[in-house]
């Protein structure tokens, strides 16, 4: 499949998939909407499909202004005509259940693109969901996604390959912390949920009185909690995509992150999405040779996770040049102000064929086992 099609020749016909039940549904929203006016419509068929907070497929407006940041105001997806799928994969595609639309007016999709963050989403449940219709879809498949979802066997799939990570606990069924474990962690630590993104129910700890409550806010995103010791280093993300016609994974330039505004003191969602908090260095400046060891480390996260299409993969940079993986994200922010764009730009590939290239690879990588 070429970026440029014939005179006549049967566009493709993409359903990008966006909002959701996660607390991220918003972001997911911004990034649906910049995936929508990304695509090329010369040479694509595109169907926006929103998922609501409940949960319900609709029918979305194709139209990228209503699904973009106004101020601190985020959009959402609201009612409009339910979307379903099929039974059967050889109907091929999404189907709508409205008969004032007319029951199959979304048939004949070749693909998805499911721009959703977090669970519900990026966990490997939509996926489940596309396997089992017999639709390609763009990104991860079931099993990458659901371990890059859950830091906890990120963590343990990154060191089993010997990529470096920081020292963490797990905290199930209401449990704290241990005083051998606080003595191990030290302070600060960040109190995270295990299974979410975007900086949502995170808390810096500098204070062990602070961590019942940073327990708290993060159990009510996710039940599985991790305690992680803070990293001393610079924080620097690098894309990953998929190699074309079966090559090895590529990787983005790198890009540093650094907070400007002293109402900040880590990267938090207020600081990532409402605030002009940040600067970023594309490409970071790194010492001779770290930015060749960091590009080669994100490729064996890729490849050590299983990861399919794209994915963030996100280090700290330690004083003495050390790499150490913070976190993999299988579909990262497509916002205006996101890094993994925003790096393949500086890379040379612009977002409008970043995320043409991200369906056709996807097309040609096709549903079932891989």
């Amino acid at each position: 499949m070429t970026s440029d099609p014939t005179p006549g020749s049967k566009r493709l016909r993409v359903a990008v998939i966006f909002g959701g039940r996660s607390t991220e549904h918003a972001i997911s929203c911004v990034s649906g909407g910049a995936v929508l006016a990304g695509l090329d419509r010369d040479e694509f068929d595109v169907i926006p499909v929103g998922i609501t907070a409940e949960g319900r497929w609709v029918l979305a407006p194709d139209d990228p202004a209503l699904l973009r940041a106004v101020g601190r105001e985020l959009p959402t997806v609201k009612d409009g005509t339910e979307v379903v799928l099929p039974g059967d994969p050889t109907r091929g595609g999404l189907v709508v259940s409205s008969p004032a639309e007319g029951v199959g007016a979304l048939e004949g999709v070749d693909v998805v693109f499911p721009v959703l963050h977090g669970p519900y989403g990026e966990d490997g449940t939509i996926q489940g969901l596309l396997e089992m219709a017999g639709l390609p879809y763009v990104g991860s498949g079931v099993f990458a996604s659901a371990a890059a979802m859950d830091k906890e066997y990120t963590k343990k799939l990154l060191a089993a390959e010997g990529l470096a990570v920081g020292d963490y606990v797990v905290l199930r069924n209401g449990a704290t912390l241990t005083f051998e474990q606080r003595e191990r962690l030290g302070l600060p630590v960040f109190v995270k949920p295990a299974r979410a993104g975007s900086s949502i129910g995170i808390t810096r700890v500098t204070d062990w009185s602070q961590l019942d409550q940073a327990l708290e806010m993060a159990r009510a995103v996710d039940p599985k909690v991790l305690v992680e010791a803070a990293v001393v280093g610079r924080e620097v993300e690098c894309g990953v995509l998929e190699g074309e016609r079966g090559g090895p994974p590529e990787a983005s330039l790198p890009a540093e992150i650094r907070l400007v505004s002293p109402d900040h003191d880590w990267y938090d969602f207020e600081a990532k999405y409402l605030d002009d908090a940040c600067e970023f260095d594309i490409p970071a400046v790194l010492p001779e040779g770290v930015e060749e060891q960091l590009r080669e480390a994100a490729c064996r996260a890729f490849t050590a996770l299983g990861c399919a299409g794209l994915a963030r993969v996100d280090f700290f940079v330690t004083p003495d040049g050390g790499l150490v993986v913070n976190e993999v994200n299988t579909m990262p922010g497509f916002t205006p102000i996101s890094m993994f764009p925003r790096m393949w730009a500086a890379t040379g590939l612009p977002f409008d064929e970043l995320v043409g290239r991200l369906v056709r690879t996807a097309v040609a990588r096709g549903s079932g086992l891989r």
